[in-house]
């Protein structure tokens, strides 16, 4: 069989084509402390600065071996750019968003002629995409992750999103479409900077949260529109959600992405079996497991996953920051010795 680049193998498998063993991948957040160390590059200004932020996604590929480089490590850049006040981050954790800027139709207006460009930090993260594809682009998959734009908007509107969802506020379906047409530009940005790969991170959309028809109504067709767009420029896609989604599978493959990648909770073999467009990734645990597991338990729950249908071995959410390097190395590992 023939044997293919890094870049060329994870393209292949979430266009479900013939490959010759499991891609080496983590679609969700991969900096440690231990990685941080490693190189000298810290939370939080790791955050706001795109050298280093390249620096510290190349460690996942340097020092833990994943075949793929992701930028950014949170989702809250978005929120930031919008002008949502954050709560700084720290050497552990990341920084979260604790003010809001939406409240009327006039808030959204305002917000509306968004431009990329400036020096804000999503437009650092853009940057740092185009310094790891100038230096990976060829070899590795270039990976650019943004929230979705449920949970932006839930970010921009607060607390009183979810009500609004229920009593038909004027300001959801307005909302909702700025946060998706912003989603679109950024990856397009993201695209024309170097990314190969984007996933969408949207964790508020939960269906777990929604039920059948709020999921429907204000997840599906907004995501659609974003794989919609990627689709054009032959940009693969991977949608990200929290919690357990089994029951939910079959809406969110109907958004058409190219995997869905999921939490520990879900059960394996139910959601195979309800995706009929995307393959499903994940689920290893990323508390009791990767971080703090052992790598031989790690390789086998990978191995237990991967029988079950997972098609690329991957935490189930973002990797939690004291993660030991070795029990990363177990999945990267496991997966290098994965054939299907």
């Amino acid at each position: 069989m023939t044997t293919y680049t890094p870049k060329e193998r994870l393209n292949r498998v979430l266009n479900k084509q013939e490959v010759d063993r499991m891609p080496a991948v983590c679609f969700t957040q991969t900096a440690t402390v231990e990685q941080m160390e490693a190189i000298g590059v810290f939370w939080p200004e790791a955050h706001e600065n795109p050298e280093m932020l390249a620096k510290l996604a190349e460690a996942a590929h340097t020092i833990v071996g994943f075949e793929a480089v992701r930028v950014p490590f949170d989702i809250t850049a978005e929120a930031e750019f919008f002008g949502c006040k954050l709560k700084a981050g720290t050497r552990n954790q990341q920084p979260s968003v604790i003010g809001h800027t939406v409240a009327t139709i006039d808030d959204i207006k305002k917000l509306e002629n968004f431009k990329f460009g400036g020096d804000t930090r999503v437009d650092r993260i853009i940057k740092s995409i185009k310094i790891l594809a100038d230096k990976y682009g060829k070899e590795l998959p270039i990976i650019g992750s943004m929230i979705g734009p449920f949970s932006l908007a839930q970010h921009l509107n607060g607390d009183n999103w979810f009500m609004g969802l229920m009593t038909e506020d004027p300001v959801v379906e307005p909302l909702i479409n700025m946060c998706t047409n912003f989603c679109i530009q950024y990856a397009e940005e993201m695209v024309k900077a170097g990314a190969d790969t984007i996933v969408i991170i949207d964790p508020t959309a939960s269906y777990e949260l929604l039920g059948d028809m709020f999921y429907e109504k204000f997840a599906v067709p907004y995501h659609k529109r974003i794989v919609e767009a990627m689709k054009k420029l032959n940009v693969a896609t991977i949608l990200h959600i929290c919690g357990d989604t089994t029951k939910g599978i079959a809406l969110m493959d109907k958004a058409g992405v190219n995997a869905i990648s999921v939490d520990q909770k879900v059960n394996i073999k139910v959601a195979t079996e309800n995706a009929k467009t995307a393959i499903i990734v994940g689920n290893l645990d990323p508390v009791q497991l990767l971080w703090k597991g052992e790598p031989a338990a790690i390789k086998e729950q990978s191995a237990k996953v991967f029988a079950e249908g997972s098609k690329i071995i991957a935490a189930g959410c973002g990797i939690v920051t004291a993660t030991p390097t070795k029990n990363l190395q177990a999945s990267a590992e496991f997966a290098k010795t994965a054939k299907y």
